[in-house]
């Protein structure tokens, strides 16, 4: 070419080279001023995933996608700010939805991915470790409510019913008291969190019969000792339960009704939504219920409220709130007397949380919480009631009843129904809490994390207690080679009632084989170590017996039943069990041995052993002492004289029929058996056990060598569930064997005597509640549901003296305004 015409060539092509270096300038200049979303897809034992498919999703359109490297890393650059969630799939992993994050344009997110098997469930859970950790990779026994679970339940009753380990008491009719046993621990051995704030009363007293499903998202129970993360309370499991979230990017307003049988109606309304940086969810809901025995009305109003605000991509503000008000007639042991009283009692419950969460760096996380825990009860008993007969004091008694146990024994008599005294009479309880929670997640290595973390509570108990309470916390978290997965710490506990504690905890996950194709396609072996204690309630300190006593002249009953002031129950656990995987993680059997050992747990000692505690008063004192307790709510004293064990088997299997049906079962076996009581260590000083036909019955608590109250030894479930397009069908059924208890009417015969009592063996009732509910959407913005509960119609479902709920049905409708309808591909569809 010659030199003039390659001049011209080279010269006529300087705008368009011009254009193309502008044009990799705003490249760069985009790229440098992208979000960076990045992360590793991994299964649930820690082996990476390589060629799943992230995509990135605002707005309902997938923005950005990637696919997971040799090592599982991905990344993903977008120009846009904003509100995201990732949808990743890959092949034999069912999809998932991560939750919706903001991320700004210089933004640096990191959300690593854990994928679970597409035939069983193995969910991510926060309470064995205080991080999330997918579920194989610790040794501690955590079981996960879902939102199909919660959905169509109107409480949690029946849902921790349908878990191994546990036992769940009711004592009455829908909104009576209801208490949770966990692996042969006390209804008050759990620890409570509602958004991460404890809910407990002091002492660790808890009704799930008023905690509303309202705004619930899920629930985790961790069944064991845990005082090593959450301090004392957590003496044999912690129930942990958190709220939804606004995710659309607009509002949304979703409305439901139903109405069923008993009069009983059911309304609820829930908005929600994001905006730019701040998510937001408000919900209330009002229940009531006339229930089935006279007396016995049930109402509860709830409002939930959960707002978070992420100033940057790396930290986010939350503040949540949970207000229940409910009220309750309280009929009473309606098979004790065949008349119902006239009581009430009313509750007020508050739980306030707000976090700052911050990724200070790559490697560390810092989390600081403060709770607020605000909770009123107002029993009133508004008239003496009783079919016309007293006794000498004035005491009023019930009809002429035949009390009939599950092991076949009757007595017949009039029961003692309400003491003599002016009336209406009742009491009112406050217990308030304020807490500063602090921890920190350092990644030492990928293969080692280290925590530290701090408490602080601040407790009133009805203006008569007050107490200060400082937690110093430490653990380590860590695999080797993602085989070998274990748990490392302890905890220092300064509590003001029961001075210095401390309590160790290690738990260890291992992969004898890991997870593979084949009929047997993995094993793993587990096992947990932890200790833990627990304050004793504001009751169990108020109408302790040491105090009881010392305050009435009964120093010398003291020193001869050498009885001590209250202190703090104690546990200790030890478990070993194995899972194994079969036909490529299609059904997943696990099994796991617990022993626990209870220690100076509260023994109540009932009020009619008055007279053989103080005999220098007269009995006209003597029954002047009871009524004043029973009108303050005291019915029984309290001291730690109780131990006992109690070890069992628990037995799991799960399993999935195609993509959309998901079956469930298990069965636990528990021996416990009490080994020292204060009924047989004082019967010197308070005469002989009380007998029936020659047989020993504990009145107030079981007897040495039998088993503790309310702890049946067999207990099952099993559970269905079935979700495709429109349709969803959740089937739920508990099977519970007979169980020991007393009628605790020693002493309350017509003659002040125990001719009432009845053996304590299997004297509760076994039974088996089958609940069947669903769901069908007609429309985009209409659906029906229905929830028929206790379909084999037993009423003894409740401990004896109670009746339970008979059948009960619900139909309601859904209404939903603002689906979103998400314009993404196949592969990331919500």
């Amino acid at each position: 070419m010659p030199l003039r015409t390659f001049h011209r060539v080279f010269f006529a092509q300087i705008p368009a080279l011009r254009l193309c270096a502008a044009l990799l300038i705003c490249v760069f200049a985009v790229a440098g001023h992208a979000a960076s979303i990045r992360g590793v897809v991994a299964d649930a034992s820690g082996a990476r995933v390589t060629g799943a498919t992230v995509d990135l999703v605002s707005n309902g359109q997938v923005v950005g996608s990637a696919v997971s490297g040799a090592d599982g890393s991905f990344q993903i650059l977008t120009g846009l700010r904003g509100r995201f969630f990732l949808v990743v799939s890959a092949s034999k992993f069912r999809q998932l939805e991560t939750p919706g994050f903001y991320a700004g344009q210089l933004d640096n997110i990191e959300r690593n991915i854990v994928l679970e098997p597409e035939w069983v469930h193995e969910s991510i859970v926060v309470t064995a470790t205080g991080t999330p950790t997918p579920q194989p990779q610790t040794g501690a026994a955590t079981s996960v409510i879902g939102p199909n679970e919660l959905e169509l339940n109107l409480d949690m009753v029946s849902s921790l019913r349908l878990m191994p380990g546990t036992f769940v008491t009711q004592s009455g009719q829908r909104g009576a008291q209801s208490s949770l046993f966990v692996r042969g621990g006390d209804s008050d051995d759990n620890l409570v969190l509602i958004d991460g704030v404890n809910a407990g009363d002091l002492g660790g007293r808890f009704d799930f019969g008023t905690l509303s499903t309202t705004g619930l998202e899920r629930s985790e129970v961790y069944r064991g000792p845990n005082s090593s993360l959450y301090g004392a309370d957590a003496e044999s499991s912690v129930v942990s339960v958190t709220s939804q979230h606004g995710t659309t990017n607009f509002p949304s307003l979703i409305f439901h009704g139903d109405w069923g049988n008993f009069q009983s109606s059911h309304e609820e309304l829930e908005a929600a939504g994001t905006y730019g940086k701040l998510d937001y969810l408000g919900a209330y809901s009002w229940l009531q219920t006339a229930n089935d025995l006279p007396n016995d009305e049930y109402h509860l109003g709830t409002a939930k409220a959960n707002v978070g605000f992420q100033p940057t991509g790396s930290t986010q503000i939350r503040g949540t709130l949970h207000y229940g008000v409910d009220g309750t007639g309280v009929p009473g042991t309606w098979e004790f007397h065949h008349l119902a009283d006239n009581a009430t009692e009313k509750d007020q419950d508050l739980y306030i949380s707000a976090s700052i969460d911050n990724q200070t760096t790559a490697d560390f996380h810092n989390m600081v919480r403060y709770g607020a825990t605000r909770k009123r009860e107002q029993y009133n008993l508004w008239e003496q009631t009783g079919a016309g007969v007293f006794d000498a004091y004035g005491d009023s008694f019930g009809d002429l009843v035949t009390i009939t146990g599950a092991n076949g024994y009757s007595v017949t008599g009039r029961a003692l129904m309400d003491f003599a005294g002016t009336y209406p009479q009742g009491y009112q309880l406050f217990s308030n809490r304020d807490a500063l929670v602090y921890q920190g997640d350092y990644t030492v290595t990928p293969h080692l994390t280290a925590q530290i973390g701090f408490g602080f509570e601040d407790e009133r108990y009805t203006g008569e207690i007050e107490r200060t309470n400082y937690d110093y916390r430490a653990a380590v978290h860590g695999d080797f080679k993602n085989r070998l997965f274990y748990t490392l710490g302890g905890d220092l506990e300064h509590y003001s009632l029961f001075g210095v504690q401390t309590t160790p905890r290690a738990g260890v996950s291992f992969y004898a084989f890991k997870p593979r194709k084949g009929v047997l396609s993995g094993t793993r072996l587990l096992f947990n170590f932890g200790d833990a204690v627990r304050e004793p309630s504001g009751p169990d300190q108020l109408y302790s017996l040491y105090t009881f006593l010392e305050e009435n002249g009964g120093q010398a009953t003291i020193q001869q039943m050498h009885i001590s002031p209250i202190a703090a129950p104690t546990a200790r656990t030890y478990e070993g069990g194995v899972e194994q995987s079969f036909f490529s993680e299609r059904l997943i059997f696990r099994t796991s041995f617990f022993h626990n050992e209870f220690g100076k747990q509260i023994e109540y000692v009932g009020l009619n052993l008055i007279p053989d505690l103080l005999p220098n008063l007269t009995p006209a004192q003597q029954n002047q002492l009871e009524q004043q307790l029973q009108a303050d709510g005291a019915y029984e004293l309290t001291l730690n004289t109780e131990a006992y064990r109690a070890l069992g088997v628990e037995a799991t299997v799960e399993s999935g029929i195609g993509r959309y049906i998901f079956l469930r079962g298990g069965y636990t076996y528990l021996d416990s058996v009490i080994q020292r009581s204060f009924t047989n260590d004082d019967v010197d000083l308070l005469g002989p056990v009380p007998t029936f036909d020659g047989i020993p019955v504990g009145p107030d608590s079981p007897l040495v060598g039998a088993r503790p109250f309310r702890r049946p030894p067999h207990t099952g479930f099993f559970a269905a569930s079935y979700s495709q397009g429109r349709i969803t069908a959740i089937l739920g059924s508990a099977f519970v064997s007979r169980s020991d208890d007393s009628d605790f009417l020693g002493g309350y015969d017509i003659n002040g005597g125990n001719s009432l009592l009845l053996p304590n063996r299997n004297l509760d009732h076994g039974y088996a509640k089958i609940d069947l509910g669903g769901s069908f959407r007609l429309l985009d913005w209409l659906g029906v549901y229905a929830q028929a509960e206790n379909l084999t119609n037993d009423q003894h479902i409740a401990p004896i003296g109670y009746v339970s709920l008979p059948t009960s049905i619900r139909v309601g409708l859904k209404l939903q305004w603002g689906r979103e309808k998400a314009n993404v591909a196949p592969s990331a569809q919500r």
